[in-house]
C-alpha cells in the first residue's frame, strides 16, 4: 500500500508583473509618440512569442515557486516555514488548487480542507450559524454531517452568544475561530493551515494545536504554516525550510528551525562587526563589535561549556558625553525561548559610565550552556535612554566542554534546551522518609 498523499514534481508558480515607469511631469510629442512605439513593438514581440500582454514599459517574471519536489505521506504532520514572501502561502494556494502551477505537478489522494485566511468563503451578512452550513458545505460537508457535529463545531470556536449575529460584526479573533473550527471538524485526509492561528489568543491557538495533533493522531495529514518556532517544534515531526521560492532544506523539525534562525558570528576575527544587525533605539550610542575571550584572556569563536567566558562589547556613535549605562547581555535558545541574563546593574555595586569609543567587558565565571547554537540578544540605555537592543539574528556556537567535571553535562536529548547549574546528589540514611511525606 502506497502511504504517499502528498507528491510535488518540479513544481513551479510564475506570476508576470508589469511596472510603469515613472512620467516627467511635462512631455513633448516626441517624448511620447516614441514611448508608443516602444509599446507597440514590445507588444508585437509578445503576441509572435505568445506572452501575455501587460501594460507599462517594463515586464518582470516572478517566480514565486521554482523547482518544488517533496512527498508527504499519510498522518504525518509538516511544518513548512521561511521568511516572509518565500513561497510558502503561494504552496498552500497550489495544493488546496485555489490557484494553478505555472509548471510541474501535484499528486494528492484524499479529502482536502485547507483554512488559508480569516473567514475564507464566510458571507458577511449571514449569521455565524448560516455560515457554519455555508462554509461546511463549500468544504465538501454534507448537511447531515453539519447538522450532526454543529454543537461540537459552535463549542469549539466558543461563539455561543454571537450565533446567530451577522459575521461582519464578528472580531477578526472570532473569524478565525469559525472558521478553524469548520474546517477541523471536516474530518478530512489532508488539513492545510496557513498563519491565520497567529490571530488567535493564546487559549485558542492551544485549543488549535491540540485538535491538530488529534487530527495527525487519527492517522490524518497536517500541513501547517506559522512563524510560531514554539507551534511547529512542539506539534510537527517534519518540517520544510523555504527560501525564494525554492525548497532549501527537508529534515527532522529541530535541526530545520536551526537553519531557519541561524546567522552565526563563530569563527568572526578578533571583533566581530554589529553594525549591519537589525537594532531599536536612538542610535547615538550603539554596539558596534562583539569579541569572545577564553579564561586566559585569549581570542576564541566562542563560549565552552564549564570554562571562563570573557565577552567584550564595543560601543561607538556619536554622544561624547559620558553617562549611566544599563547592560544586559542574554541568551536563548533556538526557538528565541530566555535561558539567562546578564545585567549589570543586578551584579555590580557600581554604575558603569559610557560614552563614545567604551568597551564593556562581561566575565561569566562557568559557561553554564551546553553545546549547539543559542541566539544573543544585546541591550544598552544610556541615562534612563534606551540607546541600542540588538534582538534578533544574532547567535553563536557554544563548543562542547565538562560542566561538571563528568563526562556527561545532561540527560541525553536534553542539549541546548536549558541553563547548568551546580548541584549534588546523595543520600542521606538517617532520613525518615515518612517526615517528608507528613510535610
Amino acid at each position: 500500500m502506497n502511504d504517499v498523499v502528498i507528491r510535488t514534481e518540479r513544481l513551479g508558480k510564475k506570476y508576470v508583473i508589469g511596472h510603469e515607469a515613472e512620467r516627467e511631469r511635462y512631455q513633448t510629442l516626441r517624448d511620447m509618440l516614441a514611448r508608443q512605439a516602444r509599446g507597440l513593438a514590445r507588444s508585437a514581440a509578445d503576441i509572435v512569442r505568445g506572452r501575455p500582454l501587460i501594460m507599462g514599459d517594463e515586464r518582470e517574471e516572478f517566480w514565486a515557486l521554482k523547482d518544488v519536489s517533496f512527498e508527504v505521506r499519510r498522518g504525518e504532520v509538516i511544518g513548512i516555514i521561511g521568511r516572509n514572501g518565500a513561497g510558502k502561502s503561494t504552496l498552500l494556494k497550489v495544493l488546496s488548487r485555489i490557484t494553478e502551477p505555472t509548471e510541474g505537478r501535484v499528486t494528492i489522494e484524499g479529502r482536502v480542507a485547507s483554512l488559508l485566511e480569516v473567514g475564507t468563503g464566510f458571507h458577511p451578512e449571514l449569521s455565524g450559524r448560516e455560515n457554519i452550513y455555508l462554509n461546511g458545505a463549500i468544504l465538501g460537508m454534507t448537511r447531515a454531517e453539519i447538522r450532526r457535529k454543529f454543537d461540537e463545531i459552535v463549542a469549539f470556536a466558543g461563539v455561543e452568544q454571537f450565533l446567530d449575529t451577522p459575521v461582519k460584526r464578528y472580531s477578526s479573533g472570532m473569524y478565525v475561530r469559525l472558521a478553524f473550527a469548520v474546517a477541523a471538524h471536516l474530518e478530512p485526509e489532508i488539513l492545510i493551515v496557513d498563519e491565520v492561528l497567529a490571530v488567535g489568543d493564546a487559549e485558542f491557538q492551544k485549543k488549535c494545536l491540540g485538535k491538530m495533533q488529534d487530527v495527525a493522531g487519527h492517522g490524518r495529514t497536517v500541513l501547517f504554516v506559522s512563524h510560531n518556532m514554539t507551534a511547529v517544534q512542539s506539534l510537527c515531526s517534519r518540517a520544510m525550510l523555504i527560501r525564494q521560492g525554492l525548497l532549501a532544506a527537508v529534515g527532522a523539525t529541530t535541526d530545520m528551525i536551526g537553519l531557519y534562525l541561524s546567522r552565526s558570528i563563530s569563527g568572526l576575527p578578533s571583533t566581530g562587526d554589529l553594525a549591519a544587525f537589525p537594532r531599536k533605539g536612538k542610535g547615538s550610542l550603539s554596539f558596534r563589535g562583539i569579541r569572545f575571550l577564553d579564561g586566559d584572556g585569549r581570542s576564541c569563536p566562542g563560549p565552552v561549556t564549564g570554562k571562563p567566558c570573557i565577552i567584550q562589547l564595543a560601543i561607538d556613535g556619536t554622544r561624547s558625553k559620558k553617562g549611566v549605562g544599563r547592560l544586559g547581555l542574554g541568551f536563548a535558545d533556538s526557538l528565541g525561548h530566555p535561558l539567562f541574563l546578564c545585567a549589570n546593574e543586578a551584579s555590580n555595586p557600581e554604575p558603569i559610565w559610557v560614552t563614545m569609543g567604551t568597551i564593556v567587558t562581561c566575565r561569566i565565571l562557568r559557561f553554564p550552556l551546553t553545546e549547539g547554537r543559542y541566539q544573543i540578544s544585546l541591550f544598552l540605555e544610556v541615562d534612563g535612554i534606551i540607546e541600542d537592543w540588538i534582538t534578533e539574528n544574532l547567535s553563536v556556537d557554544v563548543r562542547p566542554g565538562s560542566f561538571f567535571g563528568t563526562p556527561s553535562n545532561a540527560p541525553k536529548g536534553w542539549s541546548g534546551k536549558g541553563v547548568l547549574v551546580p548541584n549534588e546528589w546523595f543520600v542521606d540514611c538517617r532520613a525518615d522518609p515518612t517526615d517528608i511525606a507528613a510535610e
